[in-house]
């Protein structure tokens, strides 16, 4: 599907949540029409992202830090770590559920954000602002949730489901058990749940090289960037992202330009 012509809309500078001192700015678009899946596809494999019934993509003027990563299932290849983690998942249950806001959800999602993101844009969330990020989509979405054997929830992750994978929307946990690597776990999951439903790709949103809170999804390789060429393989370990002859071998560039 080509991306239709229709309106696209800049949101004004704020500072970047991110990088410090930078600003960030937006280019949003409806995600509406007659078919918001095949719209939804056609601009996530463009780089964009969802927030409700939104599409955006940075646009951010001198800075193209933000870039699209996704990982192509069948090649995965789990580091030593990841195996280890991945093996003693053996008391988390795992359940699919419709994408519906609970109170229990959004407690843990509070102490998440309190705890990562304290100070971000979501920082202020109340629960009907948060039932609005889950329940708000015109596209198909869907929530997991792990939890320990006793009941205790470790985490939850919203979802989008794509033509050509799965898209991770939105993943908190609770703090106490970050030792355990729960974001890590979430992200295993889903590869795995990609692989067996025959789904190429499981979308990670954008990675961003000098953001600890984003770093962590260079981990798992093989990893694809989107590029002004196309989606290309991240370098392997040892070659930085960021590096010159990198960046000019794949064209990298600003991803989007506003007036």
């Amino acid at each position: 599907m080509q991306i239709p012509l229709r309106h696209f809309f800049a949101t004004p500078p704020t500072p970047c949540p991110y990088l410090p001192g930078l600003m960030e700015r937006k280019v949003v678009t409806l995600l509406a029409g007659d078919d918001p899946d095949g719209l939804h596809n056609a601009l996530s494999q463009a780089g964009f992202r969802r927030s409700q019934d939104l599409a955006y993509r940075p646009a951010c003027e001198n800075c193209n830090a933000c870039i699209p990563v996704r990982v192509p299932v069948a090649d995965f290849q789990p580091s030593d770590s990841q195996k280890r983690l991945w093996r003693r998942r053996g008391d988390i249950v795992t359940r699919q559920l419709p994408a519906y806001a609970t109170r229990e959800h959004y407690m843990v999602f509070r102490r998440y954000v309190t705890a990562r993101h304290e100070g971000g844009g979501m920082a202020d969330m109340e629960f009907a602002d948060y039932r609005a990020m889950v329940e708000d989509s015109p596209v198909r979405t869907g929530l997991t949730e792990f939890r320990f054997a006793d009941g205790r929830l470790l985490g939850v992750c919203l979802t989008d489901e794509m033509s050509d994978g799965i898209s991770l929307v939105y993943s908190f946990f609770d703090p106490d058990f970050e030792r355990s690597s729960p974001g890590s776990l979430i992200i295993l999951w889903h590869i795995e749940q990609a692989r067996e439903t025959g789904r190429a790709y499981l979308y990670l949103g954008y990675w961003i090289a000098n953001s600890g809170k984003m770093a962590y999804k260079a981990k798992f390789r093989p990893l694809e960037m989107l590029t002004p060429s196309g989606w290309f393989l991240a370098p392997p370990h040892g070659q930085s992202e960021n590096s010159p002859k990198y960046e000019q071998s794949l064209g990298l560039s600003p991803q989007f330009t506003l007036p």
